[in-house]
């Protein structure tokens, strides 16, 4: 089962680039590939544009001729299959390119598909987007400081994530009645274009790097890294609930966590990490 709410939707400002006509090399048929046809892209730009309408400077903005160049060499200087393909592909570069970006929307037009039969046009859609993360992160065996140290290395060594910032370090006493040593704790603040479920497992290779093994539950580990909010995301499947489910209850994830986003709201309590914080002290 999968339950997904809240919003991790881009709003706002936006510049947008309209039937960007494109002469390039995509399809499953060596035909396409070999002879080529045209494409048209539909580029929604994501990102804050009020400075620019404040100072009427482009260095405030995107250059969106230089934007329509890098869609159009884009195009030309790859093959793929499918049309998803181009415009996943299409979409991340833009995003790992072009850091005023919040997030884009590509429509990719394939107006001369060889479908046999009478049509306008055929095209996909995908909004793909920087997405605001927190995580918790512990350790309780061997060089604790060294295994979250290395953990938020490998983090930062990711492509897909950007804007690592990390709490201080907290020495805090076991949580779950497993009698062992104590934890060092802390919160990490990130930015990525993976979703949930691609994050949580770059998060358990990270974790299997440092021998992570997982044999009795709120028991001792090398590493531990877990989601605690994803946007204002509301989500839940069989391995995976955001926000963590238990987060509300644990000081040794509010207290770092306040130190990087005390305002931040958690979306299905109504409460900011640091009212949570200050209801878990009174208890």
């Amino acid at each position: 089962m999968e339950v997904l709410k809240g919003s991790t939707g881009m709003t706002g400002d936006f510049i947008k680039i309209t039937n960007l006509k494109v002469f390039a090399h995509h399809g499953v048929f060596p035909e396409e590939t070999r002879d080529g046809q045209d494409f048209y892209v539909n580029a929604k730009l994501f990102l804050d544009c009020r400075k620019a309408g404040k100072t009427d400077n482009l260095s405030d903005s995107l250059n969106y001729g230089e934007v329509s160049h890098f869609i159009t060499d884009f195009l030309q200087d790859h093959t793929y299959k499918l049309i998803e393909s181009v415009a996943e592909q299409l979409a991340e570069a833009m995003l790992l390119s072009m850091p005023v970006l919040k997030g884009v929307e590509i429509e990719l037009c394939k107006p001369h598909a060889p479908i046999g039969l009478p049509f306008e046009n055929v095209s996909v859609t995908m909004k793909r987007q920087w997405h605001e993360v927190y995580l918790a992160v512990g350790s309780n065996l061997g060089d604790k400081n060294a295994y979250i140290g290395n953990g938020i290395d490998e983090l930062r060594r990711i492509k897909e994530i950007k804007e690592v910032r990390v709490s201080e370090l907290l020495v805090t006493k076991p949580y779950g009645g497993v009698e062992q040593d104590d934890f060092v704790n802390g919160a990490i603040a990130l930015k990525t274009l993976l979703s949930p479920q691609e994050l949580l497992e770059k998060l358990h290779e990270i974790e299997q790097h440092a021998n992570r093994e997982r044999i009795i539950h709120w028991g001792p580990r090398t590493l531990d890294l877990d989601i605690i909010f994803y946007d204002k995301l509301v989500y839940e499947d069989e391995n995976l609930i955001i926000p963590h489910i238990d987060m509300q209850n644990r000081d040794f994830v509010l207290k770092p966590l306040a130190e990087l986003c005390p305002n931040y709201r958690h979306p299905v309590l109504g409460k900011t990490v640091s009212q949570l914080l200050g209801e878990l002290k009174e208890r």
